[in-house]
């Protein structure tokens, strides 16, 4: 087995034809990334859930700084209880075949670049599973500059970690005792934390209620439908104040009058903006063959 492997990485995530970094993991876009920062977990999750990713979210965290979102790509490792012969036989694979210095841990951080986020299974293991404490978040901040880690296990050195505002870490406990008696089997592997999976590449979105893991694939795509929620919500507010419709008009479907007076309002007014990249031809078709085909009872989600 090697770490790292580009063509297992290649081999998993078919579905990305963006480009990559050298090492085949995904590599989306800094404007996808910059927009993802301004969008809910809700806005994220709902694409995702549509489309069959059920399992992309984890809440159970502690959280370095629970009022900052965090934004990046996933680099993940596996990490499993130490059995003698198989941590020596990769443990010296890495250092001999690969070339790496140091133990497991800082074999992932010292791949990170910028806007990274170090995504680790410890098996939630807290006492000797401290995978980060100040010096490697300080590498962490360093590195990718605005990133952080999610870790299903254990950090040190808290008091340390809490004075670095750049990034953020999400952590299931904290121990005073160093990381032992852990190996990594995988590091840019399918990786599960608690009830979700992380692929290397995933726009890792780190909120106040927790992570949610986003395929390479459908980050554009959840950016843009999290950003046409959002601005339909100014314009629906802003109406719902003047009392201009009800609110089971703004919450259902819209007509194609509905439409009409949203697209005067998106392209005149100011609040709309930072949202005018967008386009809504398809949203407009859709109206006119529900028009159509007569009153309709769905409810916008």
């Amino acid at each position: 087995m090697k770490f790292d492997n580009p063509e297992d990485m290649i081999q998993l995530t078919p579905f990305w034809e963006g480009e990559r970094f050298p090492n085949g993991r995904p590599k989306v876009s800094e404007d996808v990334l910059r927009r993802m920062r301004k969008i809910t977990l809700e806005e994220a999750w709902g694409p995702l859930w549509n489309r069959g990713y059920a399992f992309q979210f984890e809440g159970d965290f502690k959280i370095v700084h629970p009022n900052k979102i965090m934004v990046g790509r996933a680099v993940t490792a596996v990490m499993v209880p130490k059995r003698p012969d198989l941590h020596e036989t990769l443990l010296n694979y890495g250092h001999e075949q690969e070339n790496r210095k140091g133990f497991f841990n800082q074999w992932v951080i010292d791949s990170l670049v910028e806007d990274d986020v170090a995504v680790v299974d410890m098996f939630d293991k807290v006492h000797l599973g401290t995978y980060v404490g100040g010096n490697l978040s300080t590498a962490i901040s360093t590195r990718t500059k605005r990133g952080g880690a999610v870790i299903w296990g254990g950090i040190r050195d808290n008091q340390q970690i809490v004075e670095i505002d750049n990034i953020n870490v999400y952590y299931r406990g904290s121990d005073p005792t160093a990381i032992a008696d852990v190996t990594m089997v995988g590091m840019n592997v399918p990786t599960r934390i608690g009830k979700a999976i992380c692929m290397p590449g995933d726009v890792v979105l780190g909120t106040p209620s927790g992570v949610i893991f986003i395929p390479p694939h459908l980050a554009e795509l959840t950016v843009v439908q999290a950003e046409k929620s959002q601005v339909r919500d100014v314009f629906g507010f802003v109406r719902l104040r003047d009392s201009v419709y009800s609110t089971a008009q703004i919450d259902a479907g819209w007509d194609v009058a509905l439409w009409t007076d949203f697209l005067n309002w998106f392209e005149n007014d100011a609040a709309a903006e930072e949202y005018r990249h967008l386009n809504w031809d398809a949203e407009l078709e859709e109206a006119q063959m529900r028009d159509r085909n007569g009153p309709q009872s769905d409810v916008r989600l």
